[in-house]
């Protein structure tokens, strides 16, 4: 009996490592099916919605664009630096998700100022400096106003727009949006909420996991 015992709980801590191995997040998004011919034969496949190519200059004045997220996963979201609602609280818990990742090359921040007139290169700079991100790995990025308005709600699916009514001039979610290494949504967490951003951290192990990019 005790021996039966000890195989089942073996096995099930197996099992249990097994399941967590192969556990895979959603992919998010529009998606259509696409026919293709193989063998004679017709097949249909899902193509999921992508970020498409994009520029940047980011906190040094360099210029970074979709290549340089190649091979990652990384984590995006949209802010602007004289922010005083939900950006002090969003960026106080992505600076968790920097510290955790810091080390891991795999993993990337990119984060929009959606302030096309006032937040450059500069003041971008000054602004991770004082969160204290010292890295590439978070990058701050400014670009016109059509490739950050049209790129948040077309390919992020993040409402930010720019609002006469709203004291500051400009209006966004707090999303923080999960993307994997074809460029494709694998989650969305509010970035205000701590238990979320917990959860994104783990669904990002869950992702490094599935795209086999752990840190060894």
């Amino acid at each position: 009996m005790k021996k039966t015992l000890l195989f089942l709980l073996a096995l099930f801590i197996l099992q249990s490592c097994s399941n967590k191995t192969e556990k895979k997040l959603p992919i998010l998004g529009q998606r259509e099916p696409v026919e293709n011919t193989v063998d004679g034969k017709t097949v249909v496949d899902t193509v999921y919605q992508t970020i498409p190519p994009f520029s940047y200059l980011n906190q040094d004045n360099v210029v970074i664009s979709d290549k340089d997220f190649d091979n990652k996963i990384y984590i995006a979201d949209f802010f602007f630096t004289a922010c005083n609602t939900i950006c002090p609280i969003m960026h106080r818990n992505m600076l968790e998700v920097y510290k955790k990742f810091k080390d891991n090359p795999n993993v990337k921040i990119l984060s929009h100022s959606i302030d096309i007139k006032h937040d450059v290169p500069s003041r971008l700079k000054a602004y991770a400096t004082k969160l204290g991100v010292e890295s590439s790995k978070w990058a701050f990025v400014n670009g016109s106003r059509d490739s950050i308005f049209n790129i948040s709600a077309k390919s992020y699916l993040v409402a930010a727009y720019e609002d006469n009514a709203d004291p500051q001039g400009l209006v966004h979610q707090g999303w923080f949006v999960l993307v994997d290494t074809k460029k494709q949504l694998r989650g969305a967490y509010d970035g205000t909420k701590g238990d979320q951003v917990k959860q994104m951290m783990l669904d990002m192990e869950t992702l490094l996991a599935e795209e086999k990019l752990n840190e060894k």
